[in-house]
């Protein structure tokens, strides 16, 4: 699969329970298919996917209309040739997600924490279908914030939502719930997704991306430190793909998955 040259790339960690579908959820991303069987994650498994992010791939909202009684210059103006505007052209930016799938089993924290150093988003991914998933965010949370950056960017992920269809709903957490702990916790929002269908899978995604742009075009990142989890066009070269941020010096990962 081909994607454009990226502007940036930004380290982001899947986190939560075991069998919550992180893995399915990076697959669907990265090769755009569901895999039913796959094996748990021992350790962390690494992943690639280029997106735009920024305009024109993102639009501000409109104005709202002007509730001033006066006349407006609109106004006065019905009737006349529309003078002609020349807009300046808007170049699409892309970022590269450098995803870091990690193992949800107890056994394996010790290692996965090391993993969350040097990482600019994260999801934090639970089982909708099953609420232990669920109550358990709030210490993979805070595990979290304790080791990777301050202002990391986090969206609260809800996969499985095929399973909350139909007659046979088995939805144990509403997204009312999910959506208030949320804001409690000052995660950025809360997306619900299926691996299965796809469904809300590249906008979970999006909007870590789009917010770390955001913090991008705001300054704060420094885009030569490693351990900001971001790097821009220096870090591009030959070997611009095999680019990986914040991995520890002795750890090890899979090759990417496109």
């Amino acid at each position: 699969m081909s994607y454009p040259s990226w502007d940036y790339i930004s380290k982001i960690v899947a986190i939560g329970d075991s069998g919550t579908g992180k893995s399915s959820l990076t697959i669907r991303l990265c090769e755009g298919r569901f895999s039913p069987h796959h094996d748990v994650t021992i350790g962390v498994e690494f992943g690639s996917r280029v997106i735009p992010v920024g305009p024109p791939n993102t639009q501000p909202p409109k104005p709202k209309p002007s509730l001033s009684r006066e006349p407006s210059v609109s106004d006065l103006s019905q009737g006349l040739p529309e003078p002609r505007r020349i807009q300046p052209e808007v170049v699409q930016k892309y970022m590269k997600l450098s995803l870091w799938d990690t193992a949800g089993q107890e056994t394996y924290k010790s290692v996965t924490r090391s993993y969350f150093r040097g990482a600019s988003g994260a999801l934090l991914v639970f089982d909708i279908t099953r609420r232990p998933t669920f109550e358990h965010v709030t210490d993979w949370l805070n595990d979290l914030r304790q080791i990777a950056e301050q202002d990391i960017v986090v969206v609260l992920v809800g996969n499985k939502s095929d399973l909350a269809m139909g007659d046979e709903n088995k939805r144990e957490i509403t997204r009312e719930e999910a959506e208030d702990w949320a804001k409690k916790n000052h995660v950025l929002e809360y997306v619900e997704t299926s691996a299965k269908s796809g469904e809300g899978v590249e906008m979970a995604f999006a909007r870590v991306a789009e917010r770390i742009y955001l913090n991008i075009e705001a300054g704060k990142y420094d885009l030569n430190d490693r351990r900001s989890g971001v790097k821009g066009p220096g870090a591009r070269g030959v070997n611009r793909g095999n680019v990986k941020l914040g991995a520890p010096a002795n750890g090890t990962a899979g090759g990417p998955c496109c």
